[in-house]
């Protein structure tokens, strides 16, 4: 495959989990698909020996043709914001989350590998206070090879 020949498709779902669902089994001709705003819910309770009423296991939708890309939610804090799709018939390519580089709730950084040479790809929100800009303003990331950026960047400006 080349790099240009990847399909990429890009959504934000305002935390709808029938949209994630419809979007994953009708987008099947994609590659690569950019979810922003995905909905966090609770899978099930799982035993705890530390807990007697168990501890809850929260995830977002998955998919058998789909590999999630998702950092893991802390319920102490607000879940993240993003989430990539790959489809599996990419994993040959080696996809990897990668959270030293950028480390953000609503910045989803992963690379991949193509005839050996590194690839980047990067998902983001920015609420509406603009988190996500700031973090990037304030933050030195060079990072070479960024092949696919997408975003909701919420910026309403007549600019």
């Amino acid at each position: 495959m080349i790099l240009n020949d990847l399909r990429i498709f890009s959504q934000n779902v305002r935390k709808n989990n029938l949209f994630i669902k419809t979007i994953l089994e009708v987008n099947n001709n994609f590659d690569i698909i950019f979810i922003q705003e995905p909905s966090w819910t609770t899978i099930r309770s799982i035993s705890s020996s530390a807990d007697s009423e168990g501890v809850l296991l929260v995830g977002i939708v998955n998919h058998s043709n789909w590999l999630t890309f998702a950092r893991e939610p802390d319920m102490t804090k607000e879940c993240p914001r993003v989430t990539i799709f790959i489809n599996v018939r990419l994993a040959l390519f080696h996809f990897s989350f990668c959270k030293d580089i950028i480390d953000h709730r609503d910045i989803l950084l992963a690379f991949f590998f193509i005839n050996s040479k590194l690839f980047w790809i990067m998902n983001v929100y920015s609420d509406s206070s603009h988190s996500a800009i700031k973090y990037f303003k304030d933050t030195e990331v060079n990072i070479h090879n960024l092949s696919v950026m997408t975003r909701d960047f919420n910026i309403h400006d007549s600019l």
